[in-house]
């Protein structure tokens, strides 16, 4: 090993404008937040290993953002989103649904902006992740776990406290944020063939493929997902947004589906989505664990079974692989 150096739309509050569109969205908005957000975040490092070289038959460049604050790239989204609203924007605090890597750096980033962060889980979300967005400043509101009674709750905190929406994926400043992964692998590694992220609301797919067409456009963007969470895949196969998959993947983080602005992004910029089944997730997880003494969350090693398992057409190419968390209950491993 070397070193390198799924939901519906919820609506603004009245004080707050729109804010997600496509538009938005350029190389330079995606620099402007690298700019912004780079005093604050890690700035993750870039790994190889030789031996998942020879199982992918490919030069596999990882970038670890298992290893960016708060566990995971998400930190670089909320925090471009938090520091770019205004005083009277942000002067009630922010406000999200999620289930985890979100909600923790959504707390982090408006605990650095010394100000509240209103977040609403699934009662059923796991007591660690729970623990981790408290341990930010976070202050939960529990949801039923279906995405009708998760907007609803958020829709009531937000009438009640005037908090500032911060969406996961649908908002233009947070995708810009994720795209500053890319650009940071890009700078450090110019000439890749292809790289995969995870798919999920398409926050960071889309910042990525964004960032990676535009400073390299022979570049292939790919999304990695689960088989049993298959509707990014589907949704551009059918050219519409399709709804959740009824099965459970352990891929917790990619259980959102997409919104027009990332479905937009994707259907323009995306070149293929490969689904890989549960047991190509684990053992991507103790593959990176094994050969790298990396801890990968499942979604993040979803980006990673694609190159390891062959299933992109990449032989011999050089893949970028953003492993985006490491946020997971070590005493509840997938592995037997």
């Amino acid at each position: 090993m070397s070193l390198h150096s799924k939901s519906t739309e919820l609506q603004p509050n009245a004080h707050q404008p729109l804010n997600f569109a496509a538009a938005n969205l350029t190389l330079n908005a995606i620099r402007a937040a690298h700019r912004l957000i780079a005093p604050r975040i890690h700035r993750t490092p870039v790994f190889t290993c030789a031996s998942l070289d020879q199982i992918a038959g490919a030069r596999l460049y990882f970038k670890c953002e298992n290893l960016q604050k708060t566990g995971s790239f998400k930190i670089r989204g909320a925090t471009n989103a938090v520091f770019s609203l205004t005083d009277e924007q942000a002067k009630f605090g922010v406000a999200a649904p999620s289930s985890g890597n979100h909600a923790a750096a959504l707390s982090q980033a408006a605990r650095w902006r010394g100000i509240p962060a209103y977040i609403v889980m699934p009662r059923n979300s796991s007591p660690a992740k729970k623990s981790a967005v408290e341990a930010y400043g976070g202050q939960i509101t529990e949801s039923e776990p279906n995405i009708a009674s998760r907007e609803a709750v958020t829709a009531q905190v937000i009438k009640r406290t005037g908090a500032y929406l911060v969406h996961p994926y649908n908002d233009a400043r947070v995708i810009a944020g994720q795209g500053t992964a890319a650009l940071e692998l890009l700078e450090e590694i110019p000439d890749l063939d292809v790289m995969i992220t995870p798919a999920s609301g398409g926050g960071l797919l889309s910042g990525t493929a964004i960032a990676a067409k535009s400073l390299r456009p022979t570049i292939r963007v790919i999304g990695g997902e689960p088989r049993n969470a298959d509707d990014v895949y589907r949704s551009l196969a059918s050219g519409k947004i399709e709804a959740a998959a009824a099965t459970e993947t352990m891929a917790d983080g990619l259980r959102a589906t997409l919104c027009p602005l990332t479905f937009s992004i994707l259907r323009e910029r995306v070149d293929e989505v490969s689904l890989v089944t549960e047991e190509e997730i684990v053992q991507a997880m103790l593959l990176l664990w094994e050969r790298t003494k990396l801890v990968v969350e499942p979604s993040g090693a979803v980006a990673a079974a694609p190159a390891l398992f062959r299933k992109v057409g990449a032989a011999g190419k050089r893949i970028g692989i953003i492993l985006s968390g490491g946020n997971l209950d070590l005493r509840k491993l997938p592995f037997s």
